[in-house]
């Protein structure tokens, strides 16, 4: 098997959220305290979930109403987030079938509206939400100014309200401190920000990363979206360089590691779920660097496995057995279900370097 250069073992999915708040309404934080707000909220919830309709079947959660295990499964797909939940008594989601799209509603702004897409394709899932955008400004009228665009509850969102990142693997360029030397600060310059897989403040669980525009003011959505495609290309290739210095200079030791970690995968009987990220992305960068040959391609593998890491969160563990188990439990299942996933990938190591 070849070492894999393609984007596909770098870019795990692109996601296009748009900000927007209606002009006639209260911002969120100002519609908790209002007097109004149980019925101001329903009737933007009523609105929005009428114009989406008739695009295609949304299902619609009530946050408040929302069971707690329903919400942490729901957090752990990326649907909705922490701050919807905190605006309970008047935030509710609208999530298409496929999962490709999420409406929240009375989060810190009005709706944010979110697109996602596997692999690396900003801008099909620019077109796709910018259309649901506009279904929605239809009925109902945007706040907006013409000096500092769409008005939103945060500064940092004014403009084109707009935030388009790439969820990216970069073991070679973290763990040689890449990132953190001259990635970071060279974004940074850029008005670009990287981020762990569940935004700031949330570490870098397996080794991914959001890259994302951080200015939306004075800038167009098609200059974001060129900003961010040239530094995702640009990053892209510094870990695809990295990991060849790092299969040189490490030799058999990674690929022991990487051997390690698979042989842990299927034959553990109980494993935490932080172990299981470190070693789940041990097998993927095993897979990147052509350590391993299977029945299906890298790409296809390393896709599996990412399908996998979201399905062993607590959560997801929960919902998969029907019930809430404790955590010793749940280390027990994911070793479990883990065991037999890796297994069925069969996996073998191949010869020489």
């Amino acid at each position: 098997m070849e070492t894999l250069i393609s984007y596909e073992s770098v870019v795990l999915s692109s996601r296009i959220r748009l900000a927007r708040n209606f002009a006639d309404y209260p911002f969120p934080a100002r519609l908790l305290r209002d007097a109004h707000a149980a019925e101001q909220a329903s009737e933007i919830v009523r609105i929005v979930a009428g114009e989406l309709s008739a695009l295609e079947e949304f299902e619609l959660y009530d946050i408040g109403t929302l069971r707690p295990e329903n919400a942490a499964y729901l957090v752990e797909k990326h649907l909705i987030s922490r701050d919807l939940l905190a605006h309970s008594p008047i935030s509710a989601a609208l999530i298409s079938r496929d999962e490709s799209i999420s409406v929240m509603i009375n989060e810190e702004d009005h709706i944010r509206e979110q697109y996602f897409i596997k692999g690396y394709d900003l801008l099909r899932a620019y077109e796709r939400i910018s259309g649901i955008d506009d279904l929605i400004s239809e009925s109902i009228p945007f706040a907006y100014d013409e000096t500092f665009g769409y008005l939103t509850a945060c500064p940092s969102n004014l403009g084109t309200g707009m935030r388009a990142s790439v969820m990216l693997f970069l073991p070679a360029c973290s763990r040689r401190g890449v990132m953190r030397e001259s990635i970071e600060p060279l974004l940074r310059s850029k008005g670009l920000t990287v981020r762990g897989a569940f935004g700031e403040g949330s570490g870098t669980e397996g080794e991914l990363f959001q890259l994302s525009n951080e200015i939306t003011l004075g800038v167009s959505e098609s200059e974001i979206l060129t900003l961010v495609q040239e530094h995702v290309r640009y990053v892209v290739a510094i870990e695809l360089e990295e990991r060849k210095r790092m299969k040189v200079e490490e030799g058999v030791a990674l690929k022991d590691r990487v051997a390690r970690a698979y042989g842990i995968l299927t034959n553990c009987c109980r494993i935490e779920e932080r172990e299981f990220i470190r070693r789940t992305a041990d097998v993927k960068l095993g897979l990147a660097l052509g350590y391993f040959r299977g029945k299906r391609s890298a790409e296809r593998l390393m896709s599996e496995i990412d399908d996998l890491a979201v399905s062993m969160r607590p959560a997801n563990i929960d919902r998969l057995n029907g019930e809430p188990l404790p955590q010793e439990e749940q280390a027990e299942f994911r070793a479990d279900y883990t065991r037999d996933a890796f297994r069925k990938m069969a996996l073998a190591i191949e010869n020489g370097g």
